[in-house]
């Protein structure tokens, strides 16, 4: 008990003094983040865009798709440009013909190579000088820059609307024809790109370094590597290596876990059923049919990389534009682990206590129903958003708010909230009798709750910005939810529901499991919560939110150095006793988790990580290689893992079809590995090559994405692609054949 109590006061100590640091730097990026002006004024005071403008433009580029439909400050999708990295080479290409025409009667690129250098240093004192008045509250900016934002005004207006000339490069960035109606919401657009653009190159009040760290990277601006990212990146790099020195010599300091000799039969066998633990299953139809729909949505969004104006033919972006797939690809991932999860907290809660506090079914069902509304309400309403059928207020509270894995309307959101809510309820009125027994089992089912908790709360953090909120405060709390939520306390949930299975099968003595739940959530955590600024590098934010988001995300590798032993532990324990065999494949997507958690999260996760990895790949392939290969790799084996667990505990005495799992098993594990290592890591590479080279512009321009070897390099996708749709498919027939054909098996 005495060590127990210990990690429960570091554990409360590493949460206290991480979140406050956590809230004190968000407090730093409010007071820092890049202003917008009443006015943007060129010098001879003409108003060029106003403040409003610059907001309506914002919800303008959110209800098109936002982050859905290319990227800005390097988030969001890939197929179309980074727009900022777009607009600030445009804009500084324009400016030096001017100045090279004027000077000498040529363009930029036919004078030499001094002439060129004396025009970029000119180029860089007019964009890079911060010429915000804070008095005034306005921004004033050159004769140039005025005549350069009104070629690009024009330029971009073609792009979004329908002029015949940008056919071919639409369709290259798969953005249908008349994305934008109206001429005014294309001028609102357009000033929130200027003034997006405006915080990449302008330098922060003394300093030399720009508003987003010198990103994107453009030789022709200035914007080059600073001195910070380089040492940043190497004390990143000394701290893994340490703390993974630390940790392995702890490891074999402590020796293994103690194990407990496997019960002679299945302890589940014994363990009550009660009314709302049968409800479960229509969670889990729920959850493989949106695994199909996710996934033939893939299907439909990879696709446009190399087809972005239809789908063989058929001209699909004019009813499914590619920032609607991806917008409902991306969150139904999200929507259909988090139900896995939460039908496996809903199975567990009341097997611990052995009964149902009163209306628990009826709870059960309430939150089913509400779900099913979520997510197709919300799926409506980000078409209707989409296709410019919604004004912007109700865009934002019934539309696609534009920031991915948030997208979805703020009553949306609300719902979900609310709905996140009664499923804690759900969770701590089955447990609270338990607690009050004083068991063996209550650190860790304290743990669990705490964990509940943390899922219920921190979704919340998603309703912190609002529909004109500054764009550096809304990737802050954006990366709340999607780093803290999906990342940080599921991860929790799920190291003390795999802990508490084990102990429920008797193969964990309850103290060596709760130990262990809490020693590894202290240790995640630890470098978790201060690792989310790894994603706030080039948002608008200070520089101690790159040194700390360096060091501390590097030590959210370091756990994942274990990994191996935890696969061949999770092994071992499921050779340990021939009732074990029934569950086989739940214990096998376990390893899987642990491999994936080691290959996607770990070793792709930190190649992207330091600042100078990902000053030049943010925003490229090698993003969606991480994603991918984390997202379903760990949390999604792990769904299916404890969707297979509660099955098996539902349906005792029923004869799984092994064959069918099998395959799925197989299929799932290296479609995935196709996937990243045929397509995404050879097109992350060759990206990140020309982005050191030529720059950001340049690795997320059609003239490489559509260079005849990255095309197939996209079309070698779909022999990975096609191998993991048989896993998803036989894994939404397997569910639904165990569990139309068989009935639950009674109370023994």
């Amino acid at each position: 008990m005495k060590k127990e109590k210990k990690l429960w006061l570091l554990f409360a100590a590493v949460m206290i003094s991480s979140f406050s640091v956590l809230g004190y730097y968000g407090f730093e990026i409010y007071q820092q983040s890049p202003p917008i002006p009443e006015s943007i004024i060129s010098t001879k005071g003409d108003i060029i865009f106003t403040e409003s403008e610059i907001k309506e433009g914002q919800n303008i580029w959110q209800s098109i798709g936002g982050q859905e439909l290319g990227s800005v400050w390097g988030h969001g999708a890939y197929v179309a440009p980074d727009w900022t990295a777009d607009w600030l080479h445009r804009e500084a290409s324009y400016i030096l013909n001017i100045y090279a025409q004027d000077d000498f009667g040529k363009n930029y690129d036919a004078v030499t190579e001094e002439q060129q250098a004396a025009l970029k240093v000119r180029l860089q004192n007019d964009l890079r000088t911060n010429t915000y008045n804070k008095s005034a509250n306005t921004i004033t900016i050159s004769e140039n820059r005025v005549e350069a934002i009104n070629y690009l005004s024009g330029y971009y207006k073609g792009l979004f609307t329908n002029d015949p000339k940008f056919d071919k490069l639409r369709a290259d960035y798969a953005i249908p024809v008349n994305t934008i109606k109206d001429e005014a919401k294309m001028h609102k657009m357009n000033a929130f790109f200027f003034w997006a653009t405006w915080a990449t190159v302008t330098e922060r009040p003394n300093s030399n370094v720009s508003y987003t760290h010198n990103w994107p990277a453009d030789d022709l601006v200035g914007n080059e590597p600073t001195m910070d990212l380089m040492v940043w990146s190497g004390v990143s790099i000394i701290l893994l290596i340490l703390c993974i020195g630390i940790l392995v010599f702890y490891h074999v300091k402590s020796g293994e876990d103690e194990s407990l000799p496997p019960p002679a039969e299945d302890p589940l066998l014994k363990q009550g059923m009660t009314p709302s633990m049968h409800l479960v299953k229509k969670y889990f139809w729920v959850v493989t049919l949106l695994m199909v729909l996710q996934m033939l949505l893939g299907i439909v969004t990879a696709h446009y990389g190399v087809e972005g104006d239809g789908f063989y033919g058929f001209a699909l972006d004019k009813i499914l534009p590619y920032s609607v797939t991806r917008t409902w690809h991306t969150q139904l991932a999200i929507f259909w682990i988090a139900t896995a999860w939460l039908a496996t907290g809903l199975y567990i809660a009341p097997a611990v206590s052995g009964k149902d506090p009163k209306f628990q079914k009826f709870g059960v069902n309430f939150l089913f129903i509400a779900l099913l509304i979520i997510v197709l309400g919300s799926m409506a309403g980000q078409w209707f958003g989409v296709m410019q059928k919604l004004n912007l207020v109700n865009n934002f509270w019934f539309g696609h708010q534009g920031y991915e894995y948030v997208d979805l309307g703020r009553f949306w959101q609300i719902f979900l909230l609310i709905g996140l809510f009664l499923w804690l309820a759900l969770m701590v009125r089955p447990l609270l009798p338990v607690l009050k027994r004083k068991t063996e089992e209550k650190n860790l089912i304290i743990m669990f709750l705490v964990s509940c908790s943390a899922i219920a709360l921190f979704y919340a953090s998603g309703l912190m910005w609002g529909r004109h909120t500054n764009l550096a405060m809304a990737e802050y709390w954006r990366w709340w939810v999607v780093h803290l939520w999906v990342e940080g306390f599921f991860e929790v949930f799920a190291t003390v529901v795999i802990a508490f299975l084990f102990v429920r099968l008797g193969l964990l003595k309850t103290k060596t499991a709760t130990l262990n739940v809490l020693l590894a959530t202290i240790i995640f955590m630890s470098g978790g919560i201060l690792g989310t600024f790894h994603h706030l590098y080039f948002t608008g934010t200070p520089k101690a939110v790159m040194a700390l988001g360096a060091t501390f995300s590097a030590l959210e590798v370091v756990p994942l150095t274990l990994i191996g032993y935890e696969a061949y532990h999770n092994y071992k324990l499921s050779k340990a006793t021939k009732w074990l065999e029934d569950y086989k494949w739940p214990i096998y997507f376990m390893i899987a988790v642990a491999f994936w958690n080691f290959l996607g999260a770990g070793i792709f996760g930190f190649i992207i990580n330091p600042p100078i990895a990902l000053y030049y790949v943010q925003g490229l392939n090698t993003t969606p290689l991480h994603g991918h290969t984390a997202l379903f790799g760990v949390y999604g084996m792990l769904g299916i893992g404890l969707m297979l667990f509660v099955l098996r505990s539902l349906y005792r005495n029923v004869n799984w079809n092994n064959k069918l799992l099998k395959i799925t098993f197989w299929s799932l594990n290296l479609g995935l590995l196709g996937m990243a290592l045929l397509s995404l890591l050879p097109m992350g590479i060759w990206q990140a090559v020309e982005s050191i080279e030529h720059g950001m512009w340049y690795a997320r321009s059609s003239e490489l994405m559509q260079d005849p070897t990255m095309i197939k390099l996209k079309w070698l996708r779909t022999i990975g692609d096609v191998i993991f749709a048989v896993g998803i498919v036989t894994t939404c027939w397997f569910v639904f054949d165990l569990t139309l054909k068989n009935k639950i098996t009674k109370n023994n």
